[in-house]
């Protein structure tokens, strides 16, 4: 069995039970919830390839990187930093002007949670809008039916929430942080 490097990225292990749409989710359903691979799991990384040796441990890789309140990296503030500028496209190799959105949607189909605030301008400084509409989302506002089960089984905002942005599970208030009604700000 090859070494597997200690998890440096997320500590996946947990129990869900996960109440959505007024009932439990099913078993066979729960466990497609997949998520944030670590870098030890051996189909992200292969530890016995030819280059792993020259390769930089998360904890290298992100040694002096700003931290979250949860100790996770904060990649705003790395992108805010200067500290890494995202290309538009993985298709391209000649970098273009990254065309930043600053257009807020507010989704208010979220029962006794705060409404979820979109920042177009936060997605938009990473990934072209190419990336998203289209395929995943439509491009007029409400026409797509997000919910938190279609999330937590990696679709809408779970293509990349949960993979290879914040998971969702552990970040609630960065999603729904407009407190409307009854709602209380929690954090």
């Amino acid at each position: 069995m090859p070494f597997l490097r200690p998890n440096t990225i997320l500590v996946a292990a947990f129990s869900l039970a996960v109440i959505l749409n007024g009932g439990l989710l099913p078993s066979a359903e729960a466990q497609a919830l997949i998520l944030t691979p670590t870098a030890e799991d051996p189909d992200v990384l292969d530890v016995t390839g030819p280059a792993d040796s020259v390769l930089q441990t998360p904890d290298e890789a992100f040694a002096g990187l700003p931290l979250d309140r949860k100790g996770a990296v904060d990649w705003m503030q790395v992108l805010d930093s200067g500290i890494i500028a995202p290309r538009t496209s993985v298709r391209q190799m000649v970098m273009e002007e990254m065309e930043v959105l600053d257009k807020d949607i507010i989704m208010k189909n979220t029962r006794a949670m705060p409404y979820v605030k979109f920042p177009h301008k936060a997605h938009t400084r990473w990934l072209s809008c190419a990336n998203c509409h289209n395929e995943i989302f439509a491009p007029k506002a409400g026409s797509s039916q997000v919910n938190m089960r279609k999330i937590f089984m990696g679709e809408y905002c779970g293509v990349c929430h949960g993979k290879v942005a914040f998971t969702p599970t552990n970040y609630c208030e960065r999603c729904h942080s407009v407190p409307h009604g009854n709602t209380k700000a929690w954090w």
